[in-house]
């Protein structure tokens, strides 16, 4: 099984789409909290399902199960808690979630996880990831940027 990741921030449009064209995803998997944010100038939720169709043939997914809670990302961006608390947070959550149970594993395959991180080193696209791999297994990580 392939997963890709990406992060939209830092990178034009030709950037982003150019690196999800070239990856051979089959569908952005959206996992941010905030899809609608004007900050997110074209990858706002409708915006974003267009480009991908329009430019890419790439379908579009919002998972929200697979974000963060507003508290977590709230106290982490206003450094309340650091990148280890955030991360065992995270990781407890998406445990009491249950997601490699809830999210079928036909929407992962070939998908690329979404969030506005630059990079996936401090990003929850990343702990996803391999979450997943650790729970199901034989998942081929990418991060595109």
């Amino acid at each position: 099984m392939k997963l890709y990741t990406i992060g939209f921030t830092k990178k034009s449009a030709e950037k982003f789409f150019g690196l999800l064209s070239s990856s051979g995803t089959r569908r952005v998997v959206d996992v941010r909290l905030n899809n609608v944010s004007q900050l997110a100038g074209f990858a706002k939720r409708d915006d974003l399902k267009y480009f991908l169709r329009r430019v890419c043939g790439i379908d579009y997914v919002h998972l929200p199960d697979l974000a963060p809670t507003r508290e977590m990302l709230v106290d982490y961006r206003k450094n309340r808690i650091d990148w280890d608390t955030y991360e065992r947070q995270f990781l407890d959550l998406m445990g009491a979630r249950r997601i490699e149970d809830g999210i079928p594993r036909e929407v992962i395959d070939g998908g690329c996880l979404l969030c506005s991180e630059d990079k996936p080193h401090h990003c929850h696209r990343r702990l996803v990831a391999h979450y997943l791999d650790d729970h199901w297994g034989g998942i081929e990580v990418r991060h595109l940027g």
